[in-house]
């Protein structure tokens, strides 16, 4: 069966609509890359129903840079679940302004969510994007009561590249004594810098995030380390070696993900050190499809499925 065969009837037609041009730009030319995702994410936003959630665009200070923020609150009172929220785009592309996730998090789950706008690849390596991530989480913290927080129920979060970096943010947040954590949600996390599962050679639709371009993001992102055969566990998590002591963890990707086979031994693994874990696969979904055609049967369970999960975490 070939690959559009097995991709789920409602969101197959999304194939045609995401240019491959994209991909090809984040592995050649990140700026314009940029342009094109912030072209593509204010399309997103515009679709979005009109909501409660206050939306604050603001920075605070970090170890090297000034880091912006985006703030979501509901209107519901606090003290409230804080989640930090780490956007995707491959550790290239993408900024904190992430609406579809900060509103959807915030409405569902009522709770307060920050936004990391980290520094991004090939400008920063790995070490910029974890220092940043580590700042917003303990900053979060320190102000949990001007953002009406309970520090007993914070999580991290991301999608992708996001996902990712919650998972290097966890075991860094473990090693340095940080904050403690109720919760990590892992959504399709890119953590393998390896790419050399069956999954990472199947899946190479040039219209989703495939091999060829994950091998030259992780390139950017690691730096100096890349092809060293010790890349940081900060960097890609499933180079680590020990995962005992982390939060509880959903681990969600598609079965026709690039990343669905590091996703399911990474969930295996976080299940063997004795981590409370849930894996989540769905069938015919690819890469980041529950956003770009949010309105399929799959997609809602997907969402939903993540959303609930963080609400019995910190709701």
């Amino acid at each position: 069966m070939s690959f559009i065969d097995r991709v789920d009837p409602e969101i197959v037609h999304a194939l045609e609509f995401n240019p491959a041009e994209r991909y090809i730009a984040i592995a050649e030319d990140p700026p314009k890359a940029r342009e094109m995702t912030n072209a593509q994410k204010q399309a997103m936003f515009a679709a979005l129903p009109p909501t409660d959630v206050t939306i604050e665009e603001t920075s605070i200070a970090g170890p090297d840079c000034d880091i912006p923020i985006v703030i979501y609150r509901p209107p519901n009172p606090g003290p409230r679940g804080g989640l930090l929220w780490l956007h995707g785009g491959g550790y290239i592309v993408g900024t904190a302004r992430d609406d579809g996730h900060g509103i959807g998090f915030a409405e569902h789950v009522g709770c307060t969510v920050v936004s990391v706008d980290y520094r991004l690849a090939p400008e920063s390596t790995y070490k910029g994007s974890i220092a940043d991530s580590f700042a917003a989480l303990n900053w979060m913290v320190d102000n949990a009561d001007d953002l009406e927080i309970d520090t007993g129920r914070v999580a991290i979060a991301g999608g992708s590249a996001g996902g990712g970096l919650a998972a290097g943010l966890a075991l860094y947040n473990r090693d340095m004594g940080g904050p403690s954590l109720a919760f990590q949600l892992l959504i399709y996390p890119m953590i393998d810098d390896t790419n050399q599962t069956p999954s990472s050679y199947e899946i190479t639709h040039p219209t989703i995030w495939h091999r060829a371009v994950s091998l030259k993001a992780w390139r950017m992102y690691l730096g100096d380390e890349h092809g060293a055969d010790e890349v940081s566990p900060y960097a890609a998590a499933a180079r680590a070696k020990d995962l005992r002591g982390l939060p509880p963890a959903l681990v969600t990707v598609g079965e026709l993900d690039l990343f669905r086979d590091e996703n399911i031994n990474y969930a295996q693994r976080l299940m063997a050190a004795g981590v409370k874990s849930d894996l989540q696969v769905y069938a015919g979904m690819f890469h980041g499809a529950e956003m770009s055609v949010p309105e399929a049967a799959v997609s809602k369970r997907m969402r939903l499925g993540y959303r609930d999960a963080m609400k019995r975490a910190i709701g």
